[in-house]
């Protein structure tokens, strides 16, 4: 993907300061972006994953739902597709005279990055974890935590979006701001919803390895493989809750950047799709982000990880029940603010974890937005 001509580039990077909402993300294997912007109103706030139900747009929906983060929809005032597509639309005179309109917000508004996590703070969470993981309480946790990046003076996100585009072709890539949230960006290969009319399709995706120089990695020990039972478990239980004629492929190795995973594909068919808010509520935190029993380890989480995740291991993505639907688990992101950007990584813990590899598994998932940063 090309970087887009500067008046683009001026627009996007500008937004990213402003009272206005807006989305940019591309895909898997595609080479066209996608732009949705709400150009008038406060951005649309929903008091639960379920109050997503009949509603359409682009949604960023938090970790844990609270009065600072709320689950956002940005409203489809303007959709393009394509850099010229979207060239154009923002060169109409209507257009450019909202974002004459737009102000800039406080820096307070976009200055909320978290201290960084560090590595005495990672190892006092982790024997918190592993306690009652050894004695049985649970079958899994994930442990999350964040570092803090400097940016260059002429760092543009819009830029940087299109070195994620180009440089992760097998994942989707977002950029995403609203006066509430801040603004973020991320590069998640794993898919929490997608489907269209009566057929759908979700995954189970984890266990972590390195790719070795371009070669895949295909031997999984037994922690990433219990890990990947435990949520594909979870996730095929959702699936016949809701859908029917559900099939299943895997688990086999995909890769994600410089990382693999193991990976589950379960297809299934909707008869109806105006509850999607209800089927999203049921798998969301995944135990791939959370643990299981879930609702225990969500809250477990809350209490004993030691900072607030924020939009980390939520979900992003395109709403629309009576179109397409694209809903991906926010994942290998950062939150960006003026001078630093904040990046989250997470992982699995099981009663055989060890300390030291889970420290450098979150380091290399974050390296996934420390390389876009760099370059």
């Amino acid at each position: 993907m090309n970087l887009p001509d500067t008046y683009i580039q001026d627009v996007i990077d500008g937004l990213i300061h402003s009272n206005q909402s807006f989305a940019l993300y591309r895909l898997p294997w595609t080479d066209k972006c996608h732009f949705v912007w709400q150009t008038s109103d406060e951005v649309e706030q929903s008091v639960d994953v379920e109050g997503l139900n009949g509603k359409k747009g682009f949604v960023m929906a938090p970790f844990r739902q609270s009065e600072e983060h709320p689950l956002v929809v940005i409203r489809p005032d303007v959709v393009a597709e394509g850099w010229e597509e979207i060239g154009r639309i923002l060169s109409l005179p209507a257009h450019v005279d909202a974002l004459k309109a737009c102000h800039a917000i406080e820096e307070k508004a976009v200055s909320l990055c978290p201290d960084e996590t560090g590595e005495q703070q990672y190892r006092t969470a982790f024997e918190l974890f592993m306690a009652p993981l050894k004695e049985k309480c649970f079958q899994k946790l994930v442990l999350s935590r964040s570092a803090t990046q400097t940016l260059k003076e002429e760092f543009s996100p819009l830029g940087a979006f299109v070195q994620a585009c180009n440089r992760y072709p097998r994942m989707m890539i977002y950029l995403c701001h609203t006066p509430v949230s801040g603004t973020w960006m991320g590069s998640t290969p794993e898919i929490l919803l997608s489907g269209q009319k009566s057929e759908w399709h979700t995954v189970a995706l984890a266990g972590t390895m390195p790719m070795k120089a371009e070669v895949m990695p295909t031997e999984w020990n037994s922690k990433n493989q219990e890990e990947q039972r435990c949520v594909a478990d979870y996730i095929r239980r959702i699936v016949r809750k809701f859908g029917e004629e559900m099939t299943e492929k895997g688990p086999y190795t995909a890769r994600a950047g410089q990382l693999v995973h193991l990976k589950t594909d379960f297809a299934f068919q909707l008869k109806h799709t105006d509850g999607l808010g209800s089927l999203l509520q049921e798998l969301h935190p995944t135990p791939a982000v959370c643990g299981l029993p879930k609702e225990e380890a969500f809250q477990f989480i809350l209490n004993h990880e030691g900072y607030d995740r924020r939009y980390y291991s939520g979900f992003i993505g395109w709403l629309d029940p009576q179109g397409s639907t694209d809903i991906y688990v926010n994942l290998r992101c950062m939150e960006i603010a003026p001078g630093k950007a904040t990046l989250y990584a997470g992982g699995g813990i099981l009663p055989q974890s060890e300390v030291e590899s889970e420290w450098e598994e979150t380091g290399e998932k974050m390296k996934t937005m420390v390389e876009i940063l760099t370059i």
